[in-house]
């Protein structure tokens, strides 16, 4: 029961740190890739090159298989983990 002329704080996060998480990793490992084909496309009069989209796809490939085989071999071998929280992951994996 809040009495007349009573104030009360409310601490309302708006910052999420899963998504911030996951769009700084984006952007660390992906930005050599985009800045390299966004330089070829002005380069090239604003029209795709060879080189820019070959990089982006490989190094979305090399990220998705490598870096998941080196977490998943670097777990001990009688240690197992498993993600409990998986609605971000769908959530990346529709968009």
């Amino acid at each position: 029961e809040v009495h007349s002329g009573a104030r009360r704080k409310f601490r309302i996060s708006i910052w999420n740190a899963t998504i911030a998480n996951l769009s700084l990793m984006a952007l660390g490992s992906s930005a050599p890739e985009i800045l390299l084909s966004a330089t070829e496309l002005v380069g090239n009069n604003y029209y795709a090159g060879r080189l820019g989209p070959s990089t982006i796809v490989g190094s979305a490939a090399f990220n998705l298989l490598v870096i998941t085989a080196v977490c998943i071999s670097a777990i001990p071998a009688p240690e197992v983990r498993t993600i409990e929280g998986t609605d971000v992951f769908i959530v990346t994996t529709t968009i």
